[in-house]
C-alpha cells in the first residue's frame, strides 16, 4: 500500500485496509503472529484513545481467553514497541504505544493509518460535492477507494476484528457507491456500468447499487437493460426477504418507463470564478479503474508476476500482458487488483473500458478510442479509426499510463488501442488467447486452488459460518469447480439466507441437473457468463462442444474426440484447438482435452435444448465401437493365444493398435476413466448401446481386476440388468449376471456371486460351445471351489474344458486345469491334483502368455504346499508374484504374497514369512478385498505367534477368523482351532 499521493510520507506508516501492515522509513515491519496483530488492530482503530487490558483481551479472546491471557497480552505489547521503535534505547519510555492507567494507546499523527486518511478524503470529497465541485470530489473518491489492499484486517483473528473487517468492508462499499454517483454526475456513466455490474454482484440486496445501475444503463443508450435489473432486482428481493423494492428504486423504475428528461446527463455546471478568471485549467488525470473488490482472495504469485511485468514498462516497447481463460474464472477482478496495486507507478492515470467481446455486439476501437480522447481533454475528435488512433498515441507519447483493455474479442480489436511508447503498459482479458499481438505476454488465468476458493468462500459468507461446517464448505466450492464466479454467487445466495446453513446450500449444488439454476443470483449467473462463449461459437465448434460432453469422462483423448465427432483425427483436433483457443475445452497435454465441471455440465444441458438424441446416441455408439475394439486389442496383446467371447454386435471400428503388452496396459491404465465413463453412459441408452457397453465391461473385468471400482461397476450392471429386462435381451443379460458374478466374487459375496453365475448358465443355451459358457461355468467353479465344494465345482471345469478344447484355446485350458487341480485337491486327488496343475504351467510357458503362467504357477504353489512340498511352492509363488509386479495386478500380488508367506512358515521361515504378510495385508487394504486380508492376517497372525507376539498374533488371527466366517469360506475352521490352541476356554463360536 502506497500513501504517494499524501506527500511527505510519514516514516511510520500503518495499513488496515488490507493485511495489517507497517513500514518504518520505507522498510516494511514484521508485526508476527496474527494475534499480536490483533492487538496493534484494536489500538490503531482506536486512533490513539486509551484501550484498557479487559477490553483487548475481550477484542482478542471473546469469552474464551487462556489462562495467562493477560501476560500473552503484555508480551504482544512489548515486542510491538521493539518493532515500532527498533531504535529505543533501554528503559527510555516508549514514544509511540505507551501505557495508560489499566491499558494502552497508540499514538500517531492521522496520516500515518490507511485508515484515517481514507475517511478525510471522503470527508474532502463530500465538501467539494456540497460546493459544487463535481470533478474533484470524483478524483478525492478514486484516492479514497486506491487505499484499499485487498480485504480488510485480512488474516487478523478475534471478535474485535471480525466486527471491524464488517464495517470496514460496509464503509468500502458506501464510498464506491458515492463514487459511482459522483462519476455519473460527470458523465461517466459508460465507465461506471462494469463496476457496478461488480458491486451489485457482490452485494445484490443493495437497493442503491442497483438504482445507479439502472440510471448508468439508461445513459449509455441501454434501457431494455435497465428496466431489466428492476425486474431482477424485485424478484430477488421478493424471492429472498418477502419485500417489494424501495422508492428509490421503484421512482428510478418509473422515470425510465417515462423516459424522464431530468434522467439525462446534466449540464456541466460552471467553473468557481477563480477558474474562469485564470482560463480552462488542464483535465485531471483519467482514474477510470473500476472499484477493486475487498475480499479479492488467492492468486499470490500470479498478482506478484503480473505487478512486476507492468511496473517494469520500459523498454524499446509497450508492455502488452493479455490474461486469458474461460468466462467466471475471474479476469476482470484479477485485472482490476492488479491495475490498483501498481497505480502510483503510472502517474498520468489509468484508462478502463469494457469492449464487449464475448456479447452480440463488441465495442467498435474507433468509438473506445473517440471515449479515450475525451478523458485525455480531446473536445473535437477526428472521424476516421486511423486518425484517433494516431492522436492517441501521440497524446501517450509523453505519459506513463496504464491502460485496461477488458473482454476483449480478439487481438484485432485492441491492436488500435495499444500505445505506442514503452512508457505506458495494457493489460488486457479475454476469453481467448491473443495471441496475435508482437511480444504479449499471455498468462493463463485458471480456477482457484481449493484453499483459495474456501478462502474467498469465507471472506463472503463468513468465517465462523464455513468453521462450523468445513467439510460442507470444501462441497460447495467443489460443486462449485472452484471457479470464482460461481463462487462468489453461491456465497451471496448464503449470506443472504441467514437460516440456510452451509449444508443446506452444499445439499442443493449436489444435484447436477440443477445445479446451474443454483448457481444465479439477481441478473448474475454462472450460466449466463458461459453462455456468452458459447454464442461466439461456430455451428460446427458448438455441435463438437456438445457432443463431446456425451460422456462425463476426466478428459478424452483425440481419438475419442474423433470417434464421437464422427470425423477424421485431423479435423477434430483442429475443432478441439479452437474450443480450446475459445476457453471451451481445457488441455494440459497433446492430444487430450477436458471440460471445466461447469461447462460440461453447461453443454450437457446444451444437447436436452437442442434435442438431438440419435445424433447423441451415434455418437456414443462410435465411441463404444472404437473402445470395445481397442480394448479387444489390448486383450490380444496382453493374453495372446487367448479366445474373447464374441461381441453380442461386432463394433465397426479396427479400434486403436496396441502392439505390446507393456503399451497395452499402460493405455488401459490411462483410459480406464473413459471406458467406464462410456459404459456408464451407455447403459443408459438403448438396446444399440446396451449391447456393446456390457461386452466392453466383460472385456474389461478380465483385464483389469481392480475392486475399487466395484461401487460404481455395480450401479451400472444394476442399470444394465433392468433395461435389458425390459428389452427381453437375453443375451444381453446373460452377460450382465456374469459381469455380476465376477464381481461379487472379488469383493468377497461369494453367495450372490453363485446365484448370479447360475443365472448367466441358466441363460445361455446348454448345447452352445461358447467362449462365453465356459467363462460362466470356471467362475462357477471358482466359487465352488472357495466354499469347499469340490465335487459340485469339477463337473464345472470339466464342461469348461471340454468347451475350450472344441473351440482351440489352449490358454483357457491350462487356467482350467489349474483350477481343476484345486477341486482335485480337495477331493482328496493330491496326486492328480499335482500333475494337472504341472500340466498346466507346462502349456503357460509355452504360449508365452505372461497372466496365464502367473495365474498357473500361483495354483501350482498352493497345490503344493497343500502336498507339504512348502519348499517347492515357495520357488513357484516367489516367479508368480513378480510377474504379477510385472503386469501391475495388485490384487493378484496380495493374495500370491499371502500363499507364499504360507508356505515359508510350513519352511519355518517364520521371520520373512511375517515380513511378507504384512506386505499382503498392506495391499489387500488398498484394494479392499476381505478375502486377501482375510489369507493375510492368517498367515501374519500364525507367523507372530511363532516369533513370541502372541497378543498381536492374536489379533490378528481373530480378525482373519472374522474376515472368513463372514465370507463363509472353508479357512475359518483351522483359524479358529489355532486360535483355541492358544487358550484355556473353548474359542467362542462366531456371532450369528
Amino acid at each position: 500500500m502506497e500513501f504517494r499521493e499524501t506527500p511527505p510520507a510519514p516514516a511510520l506508516r500503518f495499513q488496515v485496509l488490507g493485511p495489517v501492515q507497517a513500514w518504518l522509513d520505507g522498510r516494511q515491519l514484521a508485526l508476527g503472529s496474527p494475534q499480536q496483530q490483533a492487538v496493534l488492530t484494536m489500538l490503531l482503530l482506536h486512533a490513539g484513545r486509551p484501550v484498557t487490558t479487559q477490553d483487548l483481551v475481550d477484542g482478542l479472546w471473546g469469552d474464551r481467553p487462556p489462562t495467562q491471557a493477560v501476560a500473552a497480552l503484555r508480551t504482544y505489547v512489548s515486542r510491538l514497541r521493539t518493532v515500532i521503535e527498533p531504535r529505543r534505547e533501554v528503559r527510555r519510555p516508549a514514544e509511540f504505544l505507551i501505557s495508560v492507567a489499566d491499558g494502552y494507546a497508540l499514538q500517531i499523527p492521522g496520516e500515518s493509518l490507511d485508515m484515517t486518511v481514507f475517511e478525510q478524503l471522503a470527508v474532502e470529497a463530500a465538501t467539494a460535492r456540497g460546493a459544487g465541485d463535481l470533478d474533484n470530489a470524483h478524483h478525492l473518491l478514486v484516492r479514497s477507494l486506491a487505499l484499499f489492499a485487498g480485504r480488510p484486517l485480512t488474516g487478523v483473528p478475534g471478535p474485535y476484528a471480525d466486527s471491524q473487517r464488517l464495517r470496514l468492508a460496509e464503509r468500502q462499499v458506501a464510498v464506491a457507491e458515492e463514487r459511482c454517483a459522483v462519476a455519473l454526475d460527470i458523465g461517466l456513466h459508460a465507465e461506471v456500468v462494469g463496476e457496478l455490474n461488480a458491486l451489485t454482484a457482490e452485494h445484490p440486496l443493495r437497493e442503491r447499487l442497483r438504482e445507479l445501475l439502472m440510471l448508468a444503463l439508461y445513459r449509455c443508450g441501454r434501457q431494455a437493460e435497465a428496466l431489466g435489473v428492476y425486474t431482477d432486482t424485485r424478484k430477488l428481493l421478493i424471492d429472498e426477504l418477502g419485500v417489494e423494492p424501495g422508492s428509490g428504486l421503484s421512482t428510478m423504475h418509473s422515470r425510465i418507463l417515462a423516459a424522464d428528461p431530468a434522467l439525462d446527463l446534466p449540464a456541466t455546471p460552471a467553473p468557481p470564478p477563480a477558474a474562469r478568471e485564470e482560463g480552462p485549467a488542464a483535465p485531471p488525470a483519467p482514474a477510470q479503474l473500476p472499484a477493486d473488490v475487498s475480499d479479492f482472495s488467492g492468486r499470490t504469485d500470479m498478482v506478484a508476476d503480473l505487478s512486476t511485468i507492468l511496473m517494469n514498462a520500459t523498454g524499446q516497447a509497450v508492455v502488452v500482458t493479455s490474461l486469458a481463460g474461460i468466462g467466471g474464472v475471474g479476469k476482470t477482478t484479477l485485472a482490476v487488483h492488479v491495475a490498483h496495486r501498481v497505480r502510483a507507478e503510472f502517474p498520468d492515470g489509468q484508462l478502463y473500458v469494457d469492449l464487449r467481446g464475448a456479447g452480440a455486439s463488441p465495442a467498435d476501437p474507433a468509438v473506445v478510442l473517440g471515449d479515450f480522447l475525451h478523458a485525455l481533454g480531446v473536445t473535437d475528435n477526428p472521424d476516421s479509426l486511423e486518425q484517433r488512433a494516431a492522436l492517441y498515441r501521440s497524446l501517450l507519447a509523453s505519459r506513463r499510463m496504464l491502460i485496461l483493455l477488458d473482454n476483449a474479442q480478439d487481438a484485432e480489436q485492441i491492436r488500435p488501442l495499444i500505445p505506442g511508447v514503452s512508457s505506458c503498459a495494457v493489460l488486457a482479458t479475454s476469453r481467448s488467447r491473443l495471441a496475435g499481438i508482437p511480444g504479449a505476454h499471455l498468462v493463463d488465468v485458471e480456477e482457484l486452488t481449493p484453499e483459495e476458493a474456501l478462502a474467498l468462500f469465507s471472506a463472503i459468507v463468513g468465517e465462523q459460518r464455513v468453521a462450523a461446517e468445513p467439510e460442507a464448505a470444501m462441497a460447495v466450492v467443489t460443486a462449485c469447480g472452484f471457479l470464482p464466479l460461481a463462487v462468489r454467487i453461491a456465497a451471496a445466495r448464503l449470506a443472504s439466507r441467514p437460516r440456510w446453513s452451509v449444508s443446506d446450500l452444499a445439499r442443493r449444488l449436489a444435484d447436477q441437473r440443477r445445479r446451474l439454476d443454483e448457481l444465479q443470483l439477481g441478473n448474475l449467473a454462472v450460466e449466463t457468463t458461459i453462455g456468452l462463449g458459447y454464442g461466439q461459437l461456430s455451428p460446427a465448434e458448438a455441435r463438437a462442444f456438445r457432443l463431446l460432453s456425451v460422456v462425463d469422462a476426466p478428459d478424452l483423448p483425440l481419438a475419442a474426440v474423433s470417434a464421437l465427432l464422427g470425423i477424421p483425427e485431423t479435423e477434430a483436433e483442429d475443432l478441439a484447438e479452437a474450443l480450446v483457443e475459445a476457453n471451451m475445452l481445457e488441455t494440459f497435454s497433446a492430444g487430450r482435452y477436458r471440460y471445466h465441471d461447469l461447462l460440461r455440465l453447461y453443454a450437457q444441458r446444451q444437447n436436452e435444448r437442442v434435442g438431438d438424441i440419435e445424433e447423441q446416441q451415434a455418437a456414443l455408439l462410435r465411441l463404444l465401437d472404437l473402445l470395445l475394439a481397442t480394448v479387444c486389442n489390448a486383450a490380444r496383446a496382453i493374453e495372446p493365444d487367448d479366445q474373447l467371447p464374441a461381441p453380442l454386435n461386432a463394433p465397426g471400428s479396427l479400434g486403436i493398435p496396441l502392439v505390446t503388452s507393456e503399451y497395452s496396459q499402460e493405455w488401459l491404465r490411462a483410459e480406464i476413466g473413459l471406458l467406464l465413463s462410456s459404459v456408464e453412459a451407455a447403459v443408459q441408452g438403448p438396446s444399440g448401446l446396451l449391447r456393446p457397453a456390457v461386452d466392453l465391461l466383460i472385456i474389461l473385468d478380465s483385464l483389469v481386476e481392480d475392486p475399487t471400482h466395484g461401487p460404481r461397476v455395480r450401479r451400472m450392471l444394476e442399470t444394465a440388468e433392468q433395461h435389458a429386462e425390459e428389452y427381453g435381451d437375453a443375451a444381453a443379460l446373460a452377460r450382465v449376471h456374469f459381469a455380476f458374478g465376477t464381481l461379487q466374487s472379488v469383493t468377497g459375496d461369494f453367495q450372490s456371486a453363485e446365484q448370479s453365475l447360475r443365472k448367466s448358465l441358466g441363460l445361455l443355451h446348454p448345447e452352445d460351445l461358447t467362449v462365453m459358457r465356459s467363462m460362466a461355468a470356471n467362475t462357477l467353479g471358482i466359487i465352488l471351489s472357495l466354499g469347499n465344494r469340490p465335487a459340485e465345482a469339477a463337473p464345472f471345469f470339466e464342461q469348461a474344458l471340454t468347451i475350450s478344447r472344441v473351440v482351440g484355446a489352449p490358454i483357457s485350458e491350462a487356467r482350467l486345469l489349474a483350477n481343476l487341480a484345486r477341486a482335485q485337491l480337495g477331493l482328496g486327488q493330491t496326486e492328480q491334483a499335482v500333475r494337472s496343475v504341472t500340466d498346466a504351467v507346462a502349456t503357460a510357458r509355452a504360449s508365452k502368455n505372461g497372466p496365464c503362467l502367473a495365474d498357473t504357477l500361483y495354483q501350482l504353489g498352493v497345490v503344493l504346499s497343500s502336498a507339504e512340498d512348502p519348499t517347492s511352492a515357495v520357488g513357484h509363488l516367489r516367479e508368480s508374484h513378480r510377474l504379477y509386479q510385472s503386469q501391475q495386478n495388485r490384487l493378484r500380488e496380495g493374495y500370491t504374497l499371502a500363499r507364499l508367506s504360507s508356505s515359508l512358515l510350513a519352511a519355518g521361515q517364520q521371520a520373512e514369512a511375517a515380513e511378507t504378510a504384512e506386505e499382503s495385508l498392506a495391499i489387500g487394504l488398498e484394494m479392499d478385498s476381505a478375502y486377501c486380508q482375510g489369507l493375510a492376517n492368517a498367515a501374519l497372525g500364525e507367523a507372530l505367534l511363532g516369533l513370541a507376539q502372541p497378543a498381536r498374533g492374536l489379533a490378528c488371527l481373530r480378525e482373519a477368523h472374522a474376515v472368513f466366517t463372514r465370507l463363509g469360506v472353508p479357512e475359518a475352521s483351522p483359524v479358529a482351532d489355532l486360535i483355541s490352541q492358544q487358550h484355556t476356554e473353548p474359542f467362542p463360536p462366531p456371532a450369528p
